[in-house]
């Protein structure tokens, strides 16, 4: 495998755990370690990481290291509003050309996240969740958005995960709220999608922002 695919490889397995915060802030991410987790060679896994630094999911520590970035409540509150302007953005764009096919893959990504739950998968909970939210921003059919939302790199706030099992609760809601919104796709009810995708993030800030 070539280098740059290496390290294409490496950073697409180590964003997709940043942001379904199975790799929670603060974790440090020695290139020797993930080199033998992905079986790529050290220059791959430092070129994966340069990159992830210079998105801004990943900080340099005092020490020097990479580590996942931790969020303030400052980035937590305006993580929501970016979610919010470019999903409501999304929702509205994809209103009118919604297809069964679309609502399948919804329904789908909805029942897995149950079944991650029910099966104490937490972190294959997370990556449904991130999946319901990127399959809303790709019915738009808008490759421009999907491309700001993807350059966001926004986090989920699924920071609860690894901890007690008071996250459930969470987990239930998020469930729930996924549904709620779907529902709302396919009785074609714009505003009530709008008004449970408002809802579901304001409740995800204020979740993360108790853990403070």
């Amino acid at each position: 495998m070539k280098e740059d695919s290496q390290s294409n490889k490496v950073y697409s397995e180590l964003r997709k755990k940043i942001l379904s915060n199975q790799l929670v802030p603060g974790t440090r991410l020695k290139e020797d370690v993930w080199a033998t987790k992905t079986e790529v060679s050290r220059v791959s896994v430092r070129e994966a990481l340069n990159r992830l630094l210079g998105e801004a999911l990943l900080e340099v520590g005092e020490k020097g290291g990479y580590y996942v970035k931790s969020m303030t409540a400052a980035d937590i509150r305006e993580i929501r509003e970016i979610r919010e302007l470019l999903e409501l953005g999304a929702l509205r764009l994809a209103f009118n050309h919604v297809t069964e096919s679309d609502i399948a893959e919804l329904d789908r990504i909805c029942d897995d996240f149950s079944a991650m739950v029910k099966n104490g998968y937490f972190s294959g909970a997370c990556e449904a969740d991130v999946k319901f939210h990127e399959t809303l921003i790709n019915l738009s059919r808008n490759a421009k958005l999907k491309q700001l939302y993807e350059l966001s790199n926004i986090p989920l706030f699924h920071l609860k995960l690894g901890r007690s099992l008071t996250h459930m609760d969470d987990y239930e809601l998020t469930d729930k709220e996924h549904r709620e919104i779907l529902k709302a796709l396919k009785t074609k009810s714009l505003k009530k999608a709008e008004d449970f995708l408002v809802k579901h993030l304001t409740r995800g800030e204020t979740a993360s922002l108790e853990l403070e």
